[in-house]
This record gives structure tokens, sequence and C-alpha cells, in this order.
């Protein structure tokens, strides 16, 4: 079974984007991929929603969303705010093992944080992962703020066991100021490893050839990119500011 589940350090930090370009780097490369939203909120009806973006973005139509809810709120607040049953995540969990099973990847992009809630009882994406023994991969924000975020996430994780895959910044800049050129390396060490990714900011609105070039480029080969942390690091550290 290969599962990624695919979280955040708070919301709005690029998951959709990074969720795709994990698809479509795979599929690419001739992988069977399904993406999973357990929950969508903000998103009534028929309206567009974050799986419509990845099936446009990767090019994958085994796209797979269990429950929306109207209000943006957390996944167990919108539900309760509008009646409805509440995600399921034990029921989550065994719908993933079972698309696994005729899938090369599955990858699980949750709402909000790690530890939004999906139901009264407290259930989260890092439930969902460690109940699978899937690895996370964190998409970070590369600004100021950003480590402690990041370091709260991964300190969480750690808690509970659940595995890291690797540091991805979701919407990284043309023009990244200090904090962001310094925040490099200390999301490195907060991680304690390389980077495993930087999106370039404004990657969704791409075409689905172009976001096929920025993904290759903006993950690392352990996801079956070509993003070369230690060029990145050179390329963008602090002393390059005023280069």
């Amino acid at each position: 079974m290969s599962v990624l589940v695919v979280t955040g350090t708070c919301t709005g930090v690029g998951k959709t984007v990074v969720t795709a370009a994990l698809a479509a780097v795979a599929a690419a490369r001739g992988a069977s991929v399904a993406v999973v939203k357990p929950g969508q909120t903000g998103v009534g009806g028929a309206e567009p929603g974050d799986l419509d973006e990845v099936r446009r973005l990767a090019g994958i139509d085994d796209v797979h969303e269990y429950a929306r809810f109207p209000d943006p709120l957390s996944p167990a607040a919108a539900a309760r705010h509008a009646g409805m049953p509440p995600v399921r995540m034990p029921d989550v969990a065994e719908r993933v093992r079972d698309l696994s099973s005729g899938r090369r990847l599955v990858l699980v992009e949750g709402a909000g944080g790690l530890l939004v809630r999906y139901d009264e009882e407290g259930s989260t994406i890092a439930d969902l992962a460690r109940w699978l023994g899937a690895a996370v991969v964190v998409v970070a924000r590369p600004d100021l703020g950003t480590l402690n975020h990041t370091a709260l996430t991964l300190e969480a994780m750690a808690h509970r066991g659940v595995q890291l895959a690797g540091v991805v910044i979701g919407a990284w800049p043309d023009d990244p100021d200090l904090a962001m050129r310094s925040n490099i390396r200390d999301l490195e060490t907060i991680a304690a490893r390389p980077l495993s990714g930087a999106l370039p900011a404004g990657a969704g609105a791409l075409d689905p050839a172009e976001f096929l070039v920025a993904a290759h480029r903006g993950l690392a080969p352990s996801f079956g990119g070509g993003f070369d942390a230690a060029a990145f690091r050179a390329a963008f550290g602090p002393d390059k500011e005023n280069t």
C-alpha cells in the first residue's frame, strides 16, 4: 500500500497545488494515482472544489470526495453548523485502503492543518495517517511565522508516531524577502532533513503542461521530481539578497 497524506501548517498554504503536483508527477511516470479529499468545506452544491483543481492541473479523474459542507469552517464545525453527519475518519481509512489495493499511489489531502477536527470525537488527519501507516507531506508557507507553525506540526506528528515524508514550500515567490530566504535553512533544521520541494507562487494558474514542468522542478526526487534542495538553498539563501 502506497498512501501519502498531505497536510499544511495552516490553511491557505498551497496543499491543493502540492497534492496536484504529486499526482501529476506520479501519473506522468505511468503510476496509477487516486486522490482523496475526506471533507471539503466552504463549498456547496455543485461548486468546484479542491479536487476539481487537482483534476484540471494533474489531468487525472480518479478523485474521491467523501463529504462537503458549505461553511468555511473545520469539517467538524461545518458539519455541526449545517446539521449534517460528520466525516467518519475510520470509514475514510477503510475506503483509502480499498483504493490503495488497486493503485500505485493514493494521495489524501486534509483540510486546514494537522489537528483540525473532523468529528465530535476529535478525529484528525493525523489519526488517519497513523491508522493507515502513511507518511505525511507537510506543506509550509515561506514567510514570517512559518517556523513556529512548522515546528508545532512536526512535533505533533512525532508525538503521535506519524512519519514525515517531507516539507514542501507551497508557494515560493519570484522575489522572496529576507525572512523567506532565511527560513530555508531553518525549515531544514526543524525537519532535520533538506526541503522536499518548493512550488512557485501562482502554479495553480498554469495550464496542465506548464504545471507538470513546474511540479517536476518543484518536487524532490523522492517524489519523482528534480528539485535540488542544495541548489535551491544556494540560489535563495539570505546571502543572495543583495547580489
